[in-house]
């Protein structure tokens, strides 16, 4: 049998290719380094992207912290196909200019959210007229919501929270209307003039405004269908004012109630 060759001293015996390998994976590594020290890494907008992919995508949920590879099992869901184009973009907006991006988002959720009000607005309108109480209710509407008006002396008596009887039938046909919207925060605000309130009742005109308030939305629960979860009421006194408290007339349009039905973007469900 033949003996085989003993390798000459100082041989490790690797192919001579493996050294030339390992050099140039040394040279890449050094590399990539420089590269990656001459980077500037904005941390701060870095993780500012990263919450807002989880909270508008559910991505990257508890425990996660790095995005890569393959399925998350544990939300059921796979990861977007395209992650990288909405990180760089995003990161992109970020950089062109202070907040530049942030406000280009705030002004497409602001016109979204006020052409959601207006459309509620119309068809509360139509509803209105068709009730015959347009001339009782005046409708404003903004970014935020839809607010009805209504005068206090439609409602109540001088001093008084508890609802005329002809007020009802104007507040029942209110909430058979604004009922459609029970996924939505309904709040209703109570609202006086500066004259003192002091009764055994009513020691001042913030708890005034708030019985009135609550009159209101327990009245609406009571003939209306409107969700109980998203129903609120609360007393604004006379800390409020849209007109001249000087005059009778100003005073008479300060005690109002005002009836005010989020749009979807700020209800929060």
């Amino acid at each position: 049998m033949a003996k085989k060759k003993k390798a000459p001293e100082g041989s490790s015996g690797a192919p001579a290719w493996m050294a030339t390998f390992s050099d140039l994976m040394n040279l890449l590594l050094c590399f990539f380094v420089l590269l990656f020290s001459m980077s500037n890494v904005d941390a701060e907008k870095f993780q500012q992207v990263i919450a807002s992919l989880q909270s508008s995508f559910s991505i990257l949920p508890a425990g996660g912290a790095t995005i890569g590879d393959g399925q998350m099992v544990g939300s059921g869901i796979s990861q977007l196909k395209e992650l990288d184009v909405y990180f760089n973009e995003a990161m992109a907006n970020n950089s062109n200019g202070e907040g530049e991006g942030d406000s280009d988002f705030a002004e497409e959720f602001e016109k979204a959210a006020l052409t959601e009000s207006e459309k509620m607005s119309e068809e509360i309108e139509e509803q209105l007229n068709s009730q015959g109480i347009s001339e009782l209710v005046t409708v404003d509407f903004n970014s935020s919501f839809v607010q009805l008006t209504l005068s206090g002396a439609l409602l109540f008596d001088p001093g008084k929270a508890e609802i005329k009887t002809e007020a009802r039938e104007v507040i029942k046909k209110i909430g058979q209307i604004i009922q459609k919207y029970n996924e939505n925060i309904i709040e209703i605000e109570g609202h006086t003039d500066n004259v003192p309130m002091n009764t055994a009742k009513y020691p001042n005109n913030d708890v005034l405004s708030a019985y009135r308030a609550l009159s209101v939305a327990d009245y609406l629960r009571e003939v209306s269908q409107v969700n109980n979860k998203y129903l609120k009421y609360s007393g604004r006194g006379e800390y409020n004012p849209i007109a001249d408290n000087t005059t009778p007339e100003g005073r008479a349009k300060n005690r109002r109630v005002e009836i005010k039905i989020f749009n979807s973007f700020l209800s929060n469900n």
